[in-house]
């Protein structure tokens, strides 16, 4: 359970460490988000992406909660 845990906090932190850099990149410069995020593949794109990383920190908190042991 320990791995589960652990796996899912540092999916949670990195997903949404890499929505904030999308919203972010966004602020700044709106038009790339039609981009592809790397040169080397088409997709994804970078708002693509932005919404994998929203999605995978929102199921891995929701993991890293439910995994939690304490006096709820």
């Amino acid at each position: 359970m320990k791995y589960i845990r652990s796996l899912s906090l540092t999916l949670f932190i990195f997903g949404f460490a890499g929505w904030v850099y999308i919203v972010l990149n966004s602020e700044i410069h709106m038009w790339t988000l039609s981009k592809p995020l790397t040169h080397l593949l088409p997709f994804p794109r970078e708002d693509t992406s932005g919404e994998i990383s929203f999605v995978v920190s929102m199921i891995s908190f929701f993991i890293w909660n439910v995994t939690k042991k304490g006096k709820d």
